[in-house]
């Protein structure tokens, strides 16, 4: 059994310079596939279950897929609530099997933030997972802009919350589709050098290869969330298998020819992050 909570993957990684990919899943096929590319690797894995992935499936289902990929897997696996915006939203994900929970506060008051955050990081700890908070808003791209993270605001925030990570905005934003933007490397040394947490970057999609392997290397960030460019490659590969044979109507069938090419995609996405 290779469960696994966050802080014991972001730990080793913190120590030995490498970070973790937070893969988005959707489901069984995807979540299949990012867990086989982990193992070619021989790295750990963090599967999120975010607002679009519970919204199509229960989290209590969604931990036992979870729990059982994690169970029969040769490295570790995390299963993490991403973007938990209600305390009974996290209290659920905990019911149902979880290992580590993000609560996302961002968009409220950093004393309400740090308040409610706290809460959640409490009851994970007295559970024996992980938490994972937000300082700063992480915008999207075409969309609702972002709020840099104050460094200074960061280290309060570590420090009142206990968080066992702490996502940050410098630069990255939700839904990126291409690699033309970068993340602010000032601000980042600046919230590194008050703070021991380590540090999550959302919508990693959008940061360059280069910078994401350098970044991954070089500084506390253990943690790259992944969604926008795998959910590409599933799309690609689905419309290249359905275009195959338009007489073909078994999904199964079709599925099953879309596991080998996300999984090649996920193992350069996963072996950029992780230096053995």
């Amino acid at each position: 059994m290779t469960l696994a909570t966050l802080s014991e993957v972001l730990q080793p990684a913190l120590k030995n310079g490498f970070a973790v990919a937070g893969v988005v899943t959707l489901g069984w096929e995807d979540m299949r596939a990012f867990v086989a590319a982990a193992e070619e690797v021989g790295c750990p894995l963090i599967l999120q279950a975010g607002p679009g992935c519970r919204a199509h499936t229960p989290l209590p289902v969604l931990g036992k897929m979870f729990r059982h990929l994690a169970e029969g897997a040769s490295v570790p696996v995390v299963a993490h609530l991403d973007h938990g915006y209600e305390i009974a939203e996290c209290i659920e994900a905990l019911d149902s099997g979880f290992t580590s929970l993000m609560f996302d506060g961002s968009r409220k008051p950093l004393p309400q933030n740090i308040d409610e955050t706290a809460a959640i990081a409490e009851m994970a700890h007295a559970a024996g997972i992980s938490c994972e908070g937000e300082i700063g808003f992480v915008g999207y791209d075409q969309g609702e802009a972002s709020a840099g993270t104050d460094p200074d605001q960061a280290a309060r925030f570590a420090r009142e919350t206990g968080v066992d990570a702490m996502a940050i905005s410098v630069g990255n934003v939700h839904l990126q589709q291409d690699r033309s933007g970068g993340l602010d490397e000032d601000r980042i040394a600046a919230i590194q050098e008050l703070n021991e947490v380590p540090l999550v970057i959302h919508g990693g999609s959008g940061v360059p290869h280069d910078q994401r392997a350098r970044l991954a290397r070089n500084t506390s960030i253990c943690k790259f969330n992944i969604g926008t460019e795998l959910r590409m490659a599933f799309g690609k590969a689905l419309r290249d298998a359905v275009a195959k044979d338009a007489d073909r109507f078994d999904r199964v069938q079709i599925l099953s020819e879309v596991e080998a090419p996300i999984t090649a995609i996920t193992r350069q996405v996963l072996a950029n992050l992780y230096t053995k």
